[in-house]
């Protein structure tokens, strides 16, 4: 059994994941910003502070962590009202990522869990899956801060002896989903007509589930120590593919149009939404073999039952 703390433990990811970890045996602690539910069993610990600041200061005394697996981030949002998003950004998940890693040091933890994003590496593929040693590209304020982030920590522990462990989802999706893909599944549901039938470039995915699973690998396994992994379902779709598989589930036919994609293009740029069309009709396909390879580790979910899973918990709360 480890002792492992779980910074966002009370969100969509962060309940998959210490349902996980409490299942594997270990024991959960919550780190969490306002006194919301966390699973059965995990121990909650509420530190109000913008940013963790004085967390080191509001440590528990009787806490000391094998692993801290840092969830809790800024999230990406598609119209930021920060005057100055980029300084927003690094300021939660930077600066607030170093001071959890700095106060996880000094109570002995040995590891570092880091749940990054692909956007840190870039938006697109470019015509070849993603892969960890692929230069970083990061095309906005929120790629950009979680690509310092990445190198911050990384020069942190080897400063220290902290082991970092770096994780980098593309689009996470399951029980709990919020943004761009709860309304795909809304405007699914509602029958609702896409322009997305002529899509056929694929975008990695990664079931909540097999995120979880993976990062418990990350915190259980030696071999994981100061790595970087890529992590998906290990089967992509088109955004056409993905809308029909969710109206199958959902028992709604999806009614997808098939408008050109030079039209949607010319649309998005019309519109003054050309970042967000780019994100449906560029192709982000991510290579998760350097994880699989160096920790065995096989997504114990496949797409089909991840999207199930989803379907389900959306007709049960929709």
């Amino acid at each position: 059994m480890k002792r492992i703390v779980v910074t966002g433990a009370n969100g969509f990811v962060g309940r998959a994941l210490s349902s996980r970890l409490l299942e594997s045996g270990h024991a959960v602690t919550g780190l969490i910003r306002s006194d919301t539910d966390c699973i059965d069993g995990v121990r909650r610990w509420v530190h109000a502070e913008p940013d963790f600041r004085e967390l080191a200061q509001a440590w528990p005394a009787e806490l000391d962590p094998d692993c801290v697996v840092h969830l809790a981030a800024r999230v990406h949002v598609m119209r930021d009202a920060s005057t100055d998003p980029l300084a927003a950004y690094r300021t939660t998940n930077v600066e607030g990522s170093l001071r959890v890693a700095r106060a996880a040091r000094e109570r002995g933890a040995k590891r570092f869990v880091f749940v990054s994003s692909i956007k840190a590496l870039a938006e697109r593929d470019g015509g070849r899956a993603l892969r960890e040693s692929d230069p970083p590209r990061p095309e906005d304020a929120y790629g950009r801060s979680k690509q310092e982030a990445e190198a911050a920590l990384r020069e942190f522990g080897a400063r220290t002896g902290l082991e970092i462990v770096i994780v980098r989802p593309p689009l996470v999706y399951g029980p709990g989903v919020r943004a761009n893909f709860l309304q795909l599944m809304g405007a699914i549901a509602k029958g609702i007509p896409l322009p997305l039938g002529a899509i056929e470039v694929q975008r990695s995915l990664v079931y909540a589930g097999n995120l979880a699973d993976a990062l418990v690998a990350c915190v259980e396994d030696p071999r994981a120590a100061n790595e970087s992994f890529h992590v998906t379902d290990g089967h992509d779709l088109s955004v056409s593919e993905l809308a029909a598989a969710i109206g199958r589930h959902l028992h709604r036919r999806a009614r997808l149009w098939r408008i050109p994609v030079p039209w949607l293009r010319a649309a998005g740029n019309v519109l003054g939404r050309a970042d967000q069309v780019g994100r449906l009709v560029d192709g982000l396909r991510v290579d998760s073999g350097h994880l699989r390879a160096t920790l065995d580790w096989k997504p114990p979910y496949t797409v089909d039952e991840g999207l199930a899973a989803t379907a389900d918990w959306y007709r049960a709360t929709h």
